[in-house]
């Protein structure tokens, strides 16, 4: 088993507890399907959210998912001008034997701007 790193990041429309709740949980969800993991392949999850987003933490809202024995974090965005608003963007740490090439980085809805170079 190798240590992998799977990059991800969604765009909230509103800036509110609960619709961050469903934005970071379909963002987890879809981070362990497309990269066959479970919740017991994580190593650790780094969290970041845009500067205009103030209703929770994003890893708050990963605890209610259900990933409550791995360690998380969370920090600010850097503020840029003219950056997409209402981004939580993750850093998960993994154990898989997928190879590095394999890895399925998730970027959803409007977030796939992010990262046209990554297939969706």
């Amino acid at each position: 088993m190798a240590v992998r790193a799977v990059r991800g990041a969604v765009q909230l429309e509103r800036d509110e507890a609960g619709h961050m709740d469903e934005r970071v949980s379909e963002l987890l969800t879809a981070v362990l399907e497309r990269n066959g993991l479970t919740p017991d392949d994580l190593i650790s999850i780094w969290f970041t959210a845009t500067p205009d987003l103030h209703s929770d933490f994003p890893a708050a809202a990963a605890r209610k998912f259900g990933i409550v024995d791995v360690p998380l974090i969370c920090a600010q965005e850097l503020d840029i001008s003219g950056a997409m608003p209402r981004v939580v963007r993750v850093l998960a740490h993994v154990e898989s034997s997928l190879p590095k090439s394999s890895v399925s980085h998730v970027y959803l809805g409007a977030a796939a701007a992010l990262r046209k170079d990554i297939a969706q």
